[in-house]
Formats: C-alpha cells, sequence, structure tokens
C-alpha cells in the first residue's frame, strides 16, 4: 500500500485513526449530505484553481476502471519536468512506499514551489496561525517525498478561498484565492516527517493489534473522527446510561481528561466542578426530575407582542459563489415558513405559509425577500429559534437591497428567541440530553408526538442538511421528482415553524 499524504494527515491528527481507516473502515461512522456535497465542491474548486496558472498541464492519469494510475502519472510527471512545463497539476512523486500528488508544482528559477489547494475559506476565525496550522502536516509531507526524490522545493504556499471576496459579474479568480506563504510553519512540521513516516509503517505492519491510544482532545481536532464512536465503545464508554461525553458545552479535551481519570458516568462527576447549565442537567437527570422555573418562563412569554410570527429559514451554500453579491460559502437563503398565532389564547392551524423560491437557479433572494416583506409587517413580534441564524440572513438581504433595507430590518428588530428560556436553564428534562437544539427540546417536550417526529416527514428532506442539498438538484430533474422534492422541502420548513408554535403553547401551559 502506498502511503499517501492523507494517511499521513490522519496519523498526525491520531495514529489509531489511520490503523482504523486502513483495518477496520467498516466501523467510519458514514458522512452526512452536508459533508459530502463539500467534498465535491472540493473537486470543483480545484479545477478552479487551474485558471490561477494559464500554462498548467494536468496529468491526472486514470485507469479503465476510473481508479487513479499512480505509475503512469509519476512517469508523467517526470516526463513535464524534464520539458520545461512551467506549473503541472497533479504532480505525483512516489519515494519509498511514500505518495503524493502536489496540487500544483510551479517551476521557479532554482526549484519548485508546491501550491496546496483547499476549498476551505480564509480566514475561518480570528486565530488565524492555529487555524492555518492544520494544513501545514500535508505540505510538509509533500516537501519531505519531494526533497526524498531529489526536487528542490524552493517555496510551499497555500491556496484557499477567500472569505472576504464578494461576487460581482463573472467570477474573478485572482481574487476568489488567497494565496499564504506556509514556509515557517512547514519547515517546523517537516522536522517530523522522517519520524512519523516511520512509526506510521511500523504500526499499520501490524493488522491485529489496535493502537492503545486513550480518548484525547484531538478526537475532533482539528477535524472530528469518524471513528469517535467505535473508540468510544471500545473503551468502555457504556451505551445505555449518561456519561461525561454527554455534558453540555464541555471541550472535548476536558471530557477525555476526566474520562482517563475514572470519571465516566454523570454518578462519577458528583463533586467536580461544573457550570451551572452541566450541574442543572447532571441533577435533573440522575434525580430523573424536571426543572420549571415559572417566574423566569413568565417573564419570558411576556416580552412577545401578539400577533406573533413564527419564522424559519431554509439556505444553501456554494463554495463558489453563485450569484452576484454572494461570498464563498454564504448562507443563501431560499425558503422561509411561517406560522402566525394572533392572540395568546389561540393556536394557529397547523398547516402555515410558505415560500419556495423557483427552482431555476437564478438567485433566490430578491424574490424571497420581496414576498417575506408582504407577509410580516414592520414592527412585528417574529419569533424564531436560534436567533443568530435569521438575523444575519435580514442583514445581508438588507444590505444588498436597499429598498427593502427598512422593512427587512425592521423584521430583524423585532426577533425574539425562543430558544432563552431553554439555554438560560428555565426549563429543562433529562431528555433534552444537554441540547438545546430545537431537534432536542422537541422530542423532549413532546415524546409520543408523531406529528412533531421529522423522521415521519414524507419524502427525502428530513433535516436541514437534506434540505440544502436537495434544493440546488431540483433544476436537473424530472419534473415529477421536482414536484416531489419541492414537496418534501415545503412540508419540511412548515414542520420547523410548527414545532416552534408548540414549543411556544407549552411554554405559555406551564
Amino acid at each position: 500500500m502506498n502511503f499517501s499524504k492523507s494517511k499521513y494527515f490522519s496519523f498526525w491528527q491520531c495514529p489509531k485513526k489511520l490503523w482504523l481507516e486502513t483495518y477496520k473502515a467498516s466501523e467510519r461512522e458514514p458522512d452526512d449530505p452536508s459533508t459530502l456535497a463539500r467534498m465535491e465542491s472540493g473537486t470543483e474548486v480545484g479545477r478552479l484553481a487551474h485558471q490561477l496558472f494559464p500554462q498548467v498541464i494536468d496529468i491526472t492519469t486514470r485507469r479503465p476502471d476510473g481508479s487513479l494510475d499512480l505509475q503512469a502519472m509519476v512517469a508523467r510527471t517526470q516526463q513535464e519536468m524534464a520539458a520545461g512545463t512551467p506549473v503541472i497539476a497533479e504532480a505525483a512523486f512516489l519515494h519509498d512506499g511514500c505518495y503524493c500528488a502536489v496540487d500544483m508544482l510551479e517551476r521557479t528559477a532554482d526549484g519548485w514551489a508546491i501550491h496546496e489547494v483547499k476549498s476551505s475559506c480564509y480566514p475561518e476565525t480570528e486565530d488565524k496561525k492555529f487555524e492555518l496550522k492544520k494544513y501545514a502536516p500535508d505540505i510538509a509531507f509533500q516537501k519531505w517525498v519531494l526533497t526524498q526524490c531529489g526536487v528542490n522545493v524552493t517555496g510551499t504556499f497555500l491556496r484557499c478561498l477567500n472569505a472576504t471576496y464578494v461576487r460581482h459579474g463573472a467570477l474573478d479568480v485572482l481574487q476568489l484565492f488567497v494565496n499564504i506563504d506556509m514556509h515557517e510553519m512547514v519547515e517546523e512540521e517537516l522536522l517530523k516527517v522522517p519520524a512519523n513516516v516511520a512509526t506510521a509503517k511500523r504500526m499499520l505492519s501490524d493488522s491485529e493489534n489496535v493502537p492503545a491510544i486513550d480518548l484525547s482532545g484531538n478526537c475532533n481536532k482539528p477535524y472530528p473522527c469518524p471513528f469517535l464512536t467505535y473508540c468510544k465503545r471500545q473503551q468502555g464508554v457504556p451505551a445505555d446510561k449518561p456519561t461525561v461525553f454527554d455534558l453540555y458545552r464541555m471541550s472535548m479535551g476536558k471530557k477525555t481528561e476526566h474520562f482517563n481519570a475514572g470519571r465516566v458516568t454523570f454518578e462519577d462527576m458528583r463533586g467536580e466542578k461544573l457550570n451551572d447549565t452541566q450541574r442543572l442537567q447532571l441533577e435533573c437527570t440522575l434525580n430523573h426530575t424536571e426543572h420549571i422555573d415559572r417566574d423566569d418562563i413568565r417573564r419570558f412569554l411576556d416580552t412577545l407582542r401578539y400577533p406573533l410570527y413564527f419564522l424559519d429559514f431554509e439556505t444553501m451554500q456554494f463554495a463558489l459563489p453563485q450569484y452576484d453579491d454572494s461570498k464563498p460559502y454564504q448562507q443563501i437563503t431560499f425558503q422561509y415558513s411561517l406560522h402566525v398565532v394572533k392572540n395568546p389564547n389561540t393556536l394557529c392551524k397547523k398547516k402555515g405559509y410558505g415560500y419556495l423560491a423557483p427552482s431555476d437557479g437564478s438567485d433566490p433572494r430578491r424574490k424571497l425577500a420581496e414576498n417575506l416583506c408582504k407577509k410580516i409587517p414592520m414592527g412585528a413580534c417574529t419569533v424564531v429559534y436560534n436567533d443568530t441564524f435569521e438575523k444575519s440572513r435580514l442583514k445581508e438581504m438588507a444590505e444588498i437591497y436597499p429598498d427593502l433595507r427598512d422593512h427587512l430590518l425592521s423584521i430583524r428588530d423585532g426577533i425574539c428567541d425562543l430558544l432563552v428560556p431553554f439555554r438560560a436553564g428555565h426549563y429543562y428534562l433529562p431528555a433534552m440530553g444537554g441540547s438545546f437544539s430545537i431537534k432536542s427540546v422537541l422530542p423532549a417536550l413532546f415524546p409520543n408526538d408523531p406529528d412533531l417526529d421529522y423522521h415521519n416527514l414524507p419524502g427525502d428532506v428530513h433535516n436541514g442538511g437534506e434540505a440544502m442539498t436537495i434544493f440546488p438538484l431540483i433544476q436537473s430533474m424530472s419534473l415529477a421528482e421536482a414536484k416531489a422534492a419541492r414537496q418534501s422541502l415545503l412540508e419540511y420548513c412548515n414542520l420547523d415553524t410548527w414545532a416552534l408554535v408548540k414549543v411556544w403553547d407549552k411554554l405559555m401551559h406551564v
């Protein structure tokens, strides 16, 4: 087996992860639709990055079965280097079983520069150095392989999407990508590569024994490990009772610290330092009790002004911005659902109003914004769950549609967040499991109501990830498929706002 850069990165995050990928791949948790869509975006971004180098030659070579012909790619790379090709895409190198394909290998005055292309945005966070360090091991491995093959590597660069780029007209590739010199971080990682490769190869030579590595903060850093469930089971984390891994907003590093010290179950965590919400979760769970602070709930409900407009948005994301006035990975609103409660004593109908943009590939935001302004008056009290999302979408649309700005911002300013009483600990049930998302709160409040079970929805849309994935695909579907997909989206989004109505009603009753 060739030891690739992806295998090296798995080893870098956790040696056990690499071993499991090699010998127990069936234990891997399946990727969700949004993750798969992001992987497809990576291929699209990689192809577009070719435009950064006008004279690029792509040497990707496949066998009849579609698999990569690595030996052919290695030979072709040597031919292109000898022929003076300025830039080689997927330049392939093999040294002592270690293989890598460089996204872009650029000829320089006295050697070659590595350009690694990523479909992620930069900057993602304020901690830019931490953010970039996760890319250094991959690039360092490539530099090591090339150096062992006799190539003089004169530069190491990261090309990723520019988080601040806003599309106007045709995509401006030079503005869309940022170029980051990774020299310092790569050189630091390069020193570790030979020992890491040797250790990884020795570990992989034993196909019988799973490496004895404790759970740690690396289980979700820099990326969540798809073998976490397997490792927790293997290391004795009980699946039939709450454990330290279920505690609200405790870091993985802290959770594994408790676990490795023998503090596994909620009983073991009694007496440990916890925040107020974690303590509430632990005590309610161990005592099989609920916590309802009726006075605080009443104070929250008194902030509502009738009629109430229960609102939920659905969005899609594109790595490469598809529309004017949009950025890479920006949330593009294409649908909303609305339920209206006229007074505190009258419940609305289960079927609310739903708007779903045309499935013709056009920018859906303008028509949606216009429609929303017709349905929600200025100054209205709009009820959402986790208001950051809806507020951000309204602000974005207000910025690009000046004629609708005042109305959209009025809706935004009138938002009331139904998450507040749960996140503040005014209402807690053990069945919430330390989560205050609507998908956790709803079944806890209504455990036996099939009408509020997302799994019972007809069609192919049962969560936001599926909604985000399916909408862009509708324009290429048959008429029958498109009709079914749109109906499924309407049913799903309707349940989102009907769920809010039911949660509000439950708060009113208590």
